[in-house]
C-alpha cells in the first residue's frame, strides 16, 4: 500500500523517548497506520539503548535504520532519502503530538500534492510548554539572534494561541518537529559533524531556493527539554563552531558574528582558528569533496574540547 505520510526521527540513545513517541503515535492512530511511514534512523545503534530501540522498531513494525557513522546531526538527511511518503515530518525522537494531529497532516500532505502550492516550503507549528495552560503562548518561531552558543532565541506570537488560526511566516524555528515535501528538502551540509548549526541555516537555505518558512498554529507539539541523567550525546564546542563556519561559508553570510558569539561565551577556545580551518576545510571540500569528508569524520573526538551545554531550554514563562 502507498504511504501518504513519512515521520521519522534520528536517535542517539534514547531508547525512552522513541518508545513513548511512537507508541503514542500508533495508538492514537490505529486506524490509519497503514497510510503511515515510520522510520527511525540510529546513529548509535551498537550501545545498549540502540540494540533496544532496534528491537523495539522491530515489534512495532517501525523502520529501522543504523546509520552509526557520520556522527552528525545531519543524519537526518537519511529520514528523507529513505521516505516512502511524499511528504515528509521529521522530528526528535522525544516530541509528543496532539491526537488529531496526524489526521489533519495526512489532509495537508494530500492538499499538498493535488495543489502543488506551498510545495517548495518549509512546515513548523507551535511548541508547547510542559504546563499546556491554554493562556499561555507556544513558541512559534525563533528569532534569528545570537544566545547560549545557539543561533535563534524562542519568539512567541499570540495568534499562535489559536489552533485553528491562519498559518503566518516566520523566520526560523527549532527543529524539535519541521515538515515539507520530500523533493524540496535541500539537505544539511555533508560537513556538520556532532551537534548544532542546523538552525536558522536550513531556513536559510528554502528562502535561497524561493521556498517560504510557515508556522502551521494547529501542528502543535511538545518537546522533552529535560535530561535529569545528563546529554549523552557527545557536545563539543570545536564541533559546533565549525558547523556553524561551514553552514555560514555555504550560505555566503558573514563569519564575524559567529566568531564574536562564541569568543564572548569562550575566552579560553581559540575560536579564531577553529573558523580559519574550517574556511580551508570548505575550500578544499569545494574543490574535491570525499578525502575531505573522509577526514572530517574520521577525526576522533575531541575529549579535551571544553562540553557544550545541551540545546537552549525554554524557561516557563517563554
Amino acid at each position: 500500500m502507498d504511504k501518504q505520510l513519512t515521520i521519522g526521527s534520528a536517535v542517539f540513545d534514547d531508547f525512552e523517548g522513541v518508545y513513548f513517541t511512537y507508541q503514542a503515535l500508533r495508538l492514537a492512530n490505529l486506524d490509519r497506520l497503514d497510510d503511515l511511514d515510520l522510520v527511525i534512523v540510529d546513529n548509535n545503534p551498537t550501545s545498549a539503548e540502540g540494540k533496544a530501540t532496534k528491537s523495539f522498531c522491530e515489534k512495532a513494525k517501525i523502520r529501522y535504520i543504523e546509520a552509526p557513522t557520520p556522527r552528525s546531526t545531519a543524519i537526518r538527511d537519511r529520514i528523507f532519502r529513505e521516505a516512502l511518503a511524499d511528504f515528509v515530518v521529521c522530528m526528535d525522537p522525544h516530541v509528543l503530538l496532539e491526537p488529531q494531529t496526524v489526521g489533519r497532516l495526512l489532509d495537508f500532505a494530500k492538499w499538498i500534492k493535488e495543489t502543488g502550492l506551498k510545495l517548495n516550503d518549509l512546515f513548523h507549528g507551535p511548541m508547547l510548554y510542559d504546563y499546556l495552560e491554554p493562556e499561555n503562548t507556544p513558541a512559534t518561531h525563533m528569532d534569528p539572534r545570537w544566545r547560549d552558543n545557539m543561533y535563534g532565541t524562542w519568539g512567541h506570537l499570540e495568534k499562535g494561541k489559536d489552533p485553528e488560526g491562519e498559518p503566518f511566516e516566520i523566520p526560523m524555528h527549532g527543529l524539535g518537529l519541521f515538515a515539507c515535501s520530500k523533493q524540496s528538502w535541500p539537505g544539511f551540509s555533508p560537513l556538520f559533524k556532532g551537534f548544532g548549526g542546523e538552525e536558522g541555516y536550513i531556513h536559510e537555505k528554502f528562502k535561497q531556493a524561493g521556498g517560504k518558512i510557515w508556522c502551521l498554529p494547529w501542528l502543535r507539539w511538545l518537546h522533552r527539554f529535560d535530561r535529569p541523567r545528563g546529554n549523552v550525546y557527545p557536545l563539543h564546542i570545536e564541533e559546533r563552531v565549525r558547523n556553524y563556519a561551514f553552514g555560514w561559508l555555504e550560505l555566503g553570510k558573514d563569519l564575524g558574528p559567529v566568531v564574536d558569539h562564541f569568543e564572548e561565551h569562550h575566552q579560553g577556545v581559540p575560536i579564531a582558528r577553529i573558523i580559519k580551518d574550517a574556511e580551508v576545510l570548505y575550500s578544499e571540500y569545494i574543490l574535491d569533496p570525499d578525502p575531505v569528508l573522509e577526514k572530517l569524520h574520521a577525526e576522533p573526538k575531541p575529549e579535551t574540547m571544553e562540553q557544550m551545554p545541551g540545546p537552549q531550554t525554554p524557561a516557563p514563562d517563554g
